[in-house]
């Protein structure tokens, strides 16, 4: 792999954990102190309680997927749908630069994940044989 593509895949593995990891963390503490303070809130912004759980569950999975690059694009998709649906409800009315930016931010690092996966050092690599840019850039070349 020449070195624009090893820093392209470096690149992405870099956003791809990262990521993951506040995903993670946001999900998880959707829960601590028990997820009754997230349905309060939830419930303060118009949005039905019974989505506390699903939004903080699909946060862990899905970081949890992206730092271990398992079904990186599908996690892509679905934490972007649940940013989406933070900035329609939640975040609705917030001012950009103090308020929504970091939201914007992780929205369009997941919808990266989403169109464009991540291939180096992936459970996706592993278990579905995917390779990095380069090396399907070869395979194709041969």
């Amino acid at each position: 792999m020449n070195v624009l593509k090893r820093n392209v895949e470096l690149g992405l593995l870099i956003v791809r954990v990262l990521t993951g990891i506040i995903f993670l963390v946001h999900g998880i503490s959707k829960f601590q102190g028990g997820i009754a303070g997230t349905q309060g809130f939830f419930q303060s912004v118009g949005i039905p309680t019974f989505l506390a759980p699903i939004v903080g569950g699909l946060e862990i999975v899905g970081g949890i997927a992206l730092i271990l690059g398992l079904f990186t694009r599908i996690a892509g998709i679905v934490l972007a749908i649940v940013i989406v649906g933070a900035l329609l409800t939640a975040k609705m009315g917030q001012p950009f630069m103090m308020g929504t930016e970091f939201d914007y931010l992780v929205l369009f690092a997941s919808l990266q994940m989403a169109l464009a996966g991540s291939a180096l050092l992936s459970l996706d690599s592993v278990i579905f044989g995917k390779k990095t840019r380069g090396e399907n850039r070869r395979l194709a070349e041969n």
